[in-house]
C-alpha cells in the first residue's frame, strides 16, 4: 500500500516536538487495535495539515494529529447507507453526502459518516462543517476518539451530531453546542429544525423498512404529495371525476346537446360532487342547465 503524503510532515526550520509517525500504517495486531501513532498532550498541536491528505487516504486530522480510519463492518456500512437515504431526500435538504471530508482549519480534517448541508458539488475538502452530522458507533468503538470527533464538529459549526448506537440496546445520542447529550430511543422522533423538514424516527437510521418509509415519504413530498395515502386518494378522486365527466358527455350526446368550448371548460373545473349533481340534472331536465 502506498504511504499517504500525510505521513511526511511539512518542512519547518524549527524542530517539532512531535515525533514523525511511521511512513505507512503498520499491520494490525491480533487484537485489531489501531496502529501506533505519536502520543500527544491535550495542548499539543501536531505537524500535519489537511492539504497533505489525499482523497482515499485512511486518515483524518484533529489539531494536526493523524487519526487512522478503519473500514466499517457489514452492520455499520449497511446502516450508513440506510441513514443517508432517510435524510438525503427530506424536502428541506439540498445537499447531503457520505464520508465527506471537512477542513474548517488547516490542521483539522473530519469526515462524518453522513453529512447534511454544506456538501458542494466540487472536488477537494469542504471548508466549514455540515449542519447535521450522523455518526455510527458499533462494537469496539473508540469512545475517546468519538468524543473528540464530536467536539471538533460542534466547534466547527455543526448544529447537531447524532450518534447511532448499534451495539446493545439501540438508540441515538443527540449532541448540540452548549447542551448536554440526550438519548432518543426507538419509537421516538429526532428533530433538526432548519435542516430537516420532517421529524425522523430513530429506527429509520438503521432499519431497512423504516428507512424506506422515510425516503418514500420525503420523495412524495418533494413531488407535492403529503403521503402515499394522499396520493392514492388523489388518484381515486381524479379517476372518479374523469368517469363523471365522460358520463356527462355521453348523456349530452344521447340528448343531442352540443357542448360549447365554455361548457367544456366549466365541466373540467367541476369537482366530483358538482359533476354528480350536473349529471342528475341532465337526466331529469334533458337539457344543458342555464347559468
Amino acid at each position: 500500500m502506498q504511504a499517504p503524503e500525510l505521513l511526511a510532515p511539512p518542512p519547518d526550520p524549527a524542530p517539532t516536538r512531535a515525533p514523525a509517525p511511521a511512513m505507512a500504517p503498520p499491520p494490525l495486531r491480533p487484537d485489531t487495535a489501531a496502529p501506533d501513532l505519536p502520543a500527544r498532550r491535550p495542548d499539543q498541536r501536531g505537524p500535519f495539515r489537511a492539504a497533505q491528505v489525499r482523497p482515499g487516504d485512511p486518515y483524518a486530522l484533529s489539531h494536526g494529529h493523524p487519526i487512522f480510519c478503519l473500514p466499517s463492518g457489514g452492520r455499520a456500512s449497511g446502516a450508513h447507507l440506510l441513514g443517508g437515504s432517510a435524510v438525503a431526500w427530506d424536502p428541506a435538504v439540498r445537499e447531503a453526502g457520505v464520508d465527506t471530508g471537512y477542513s474548517p482549519a488547516p490542521e483539522l480534517l473530519r469526515a462524518p459518516h453522513v453529512a447534511v448541508g454544506n456538501v458542494p458539488d466540487t472536488p477537494g475538502w469542504v471548508p466549514g462543517a455540515p449542519a447535521l452530522a450522523i455518526e455510527y458507533a458499533d462494537l469496539g468503538e473508540d469512545e475517546a476518539g468519538l468524543a473528540q470527533k464530536i467536539h471538533d464538529l460542534l466547534a466547527a459549526g455543526t448544529r447537531w451530531v447524532w450518534v447511532v448506537r448499534l451495539e446493545g440496546p439501540r438508540h441515538v445520542e443527540v449532541h448540540a453546542p452548549g447542551a448536554p447529550p440526550r438519548r432518543v430511543l426507538p419509537g421516538e422522533l429526532l428533530h433538526a429544525p432548519g435542516v430537516l423538514q420532517n421529524p425522523l424516527q430513530v429506527e429509520a437510521l438503521y432499519d431497512r423498512a423504516a428507512a424506506q418509509q422515510a425516503a418514500l415519504t420525503n420523495l412524495l413530498q418533494r413531488e407535492g404529495h403529503a403521503s402515499l395515502a394522499s396520493l392514492r386518494e388523489r388518484g381515486l378522486r381524479e379517476g372518479r371525476n374523469e368517469g363523471l365527466q365522460r358520463a356527462v358527455r355521453d348523456v349530452c350526446d344521447v340528448l343531442g346537446i352540443t357542448l360549447s368550448a365554455s361548457d367544456e371548460a366549466s365541466l373540467i373545473e367541476l369537482d366530483g360532487t358538482s359533476l354528480a349533481a350536473l349529471l342528475e340534472r341532465l337526466k331529469r331536465e334533458r337539457r344543458w342547465p342555464l347559468p
